[in-house]
């Protein structure tokens, strides 16, 4: 790029793609048309939500900003923290895991962890996805934060970087609690934020496994999602149970080029819940699919940084960027703009340096942020002149 290059940097790349029908501009929240039916997917929900979760286009939606008690699906923040915190280097998944006497203290749905037993984070993610294990989410908290209380801090801090505008947590495993509660709505977008990591269906699609299996207490893992097993396409998330919250869920599923998220809060039992969250999935996959705009790994351009020690970064698509398109429509021209701010050293990783926006004609149809996929120092006076000369006389 030249360096008349003014505030925004844009690069502008026009392909023909198939046609989605008219999707509302909300940057990483639109919703799709629904058809008929579509208002009865999920009737004995209190909360309901069916989004794509590349784009974020919301399919169909049931009182999806009500708060309510959201039981073990607060694991699915937990699972987030944790995937986060294995990305940036903290924890490793061969690490041990202690398990303090509060963390072996907690009731309902657990993996019995014994006061000074240690696991490694691969085996407590296990207990943790499959499970539901309380005792072993508060263990990974501690791990991380030393505390769950701090913990807990990390997680509403997270909600707010996310935008949950109706998510307040006051523990790691949703066991209930004053103040502690979120919506559809929050969920759907904590779970697609969490399915960026896409090595954590290897935990939450595997239906069964073992704890322990070498030791004379094995303890038989048994995913709490019957999905994974009986939905074709199913490898998660997040199931959630409590008196006051009833029986919810947050599911996934992935067929041909299509990932979808369905949320159902306060349904009466298993059986109903199972079926409307099918049902869901049924029509989001019979109605709609996908068109990539980038592939995970594929490159998007070249930003300049300015007095950086590298003087350029290289963008790759971190995960899938698509569009959501109604099966049966007609093809127009689609078009994509890579907008990017002009940066200058510091720059830090993950920090947000634009946004990639897709338009049909003029009408915008989906927008993803864009960050830094890695940090850049700034550059010493000796590489900065080097560099000048070097480019003075080249």
């Amino acid at each position: 790029m030249k360096n008349n290059v003014k505030p925004f940097v844009i690069l502008a790349l026009t392909m023909i793609l198939a046609l989605s029908v008219p999707v509302s501009a909300m940057a990483e929240e639109k919703t799709a048309p629904q058809g008929a039916g579509a208002a009865d997917l999920a009737p004995s929900a209190r909360s309901a939500i069916l989004m794509d979760a590349d784009s974020g286009t919301i399919v169909y939606e049931k009182n999806s900003h009500a708060k309510l008690p959201p039981a073990s699906i607060t694991k699915v923040m937990t699972m987030l923290l944790i995937m986060e915190a294995l990305d940036e280097g903290r924890i490793k998944l061969t690490d041990k895991v202690p398990t303090s006497e509060y963390a072996a203290s907690m009731g309902g749905s657990q993996i019995f962890l014994e006061p000074g037993e240690q696991m490694t984070v691969d085996e407590m993610l296990k207990g943790i996805a499959m499970a539901s294990g309380n005792d072993a989410s508060v263990a990974m908290a501690e791990k991380i934060a030393g505390t769950e209380s701090a913990f807990v801090d990390m997680m509403n801090k997270r909600a707010a970087e996310l935008g949950l505008k109706n998510t307040h947590f006051a523990n790691c495993n949703g066991l209930p609690a004053a103040e502690h509660y979120s919506s559809a709505h929050d969920i759907a977008v904590m779970s697609r934020e969490l399915l960026k990591h896409s090595e954590i269906t290897k935990y939450t699609g595997v239906y069964q496994d073992y704890l322990r299996k070498t030791s004379d207490k094995p303890f038989w893992l048994v995913n709490t999602n019957k999905l994974v097993r009986f939905y074709t396409g199913a490898d998660g998330l997040k199931t959630g149970f409590t008196n006051e919250a009833k029986f919810c869920l947050t599911a996934t599923a992935h067929r041909d080029n299509l990932r979808v998220i369905a949320v159902v809060m306060g349904e009466p039992n298993t059986k109903t819940r199972n079926a409307e969250v099918s049902q869901m999935l049924d029509y989001s996959f019979a109605q709609y699919m996908n068109h990539t705009i980038f592939k995970k790994g594929d490159p998007m351009g070249t930003v300049k940084v300015e007095k950086g020690m590298r003087p350029e970064l290289q963008l790759t698509a971190k995960h899938s960027y698509s569009v959501l398109l109604k099966k049966g429509t007609t093809v127009k021209d689609i078009r994509y703009e890579l907008k990017l701010q002009p940066l200058k050293a510091p720059v830090t990783v993950n920090q947000p340096i634009g946004k990639l926006i897709v338009y049909q004609g003029d009408q915008v149809l989906t927008e993803f942020a864009v960050d830094a996929p890695s940090s850049v120092e700034r550059a010493g006076w000796w590489t900065l002149f080097k560099r000048s000369m070097g480019s003075l006389f080249g």
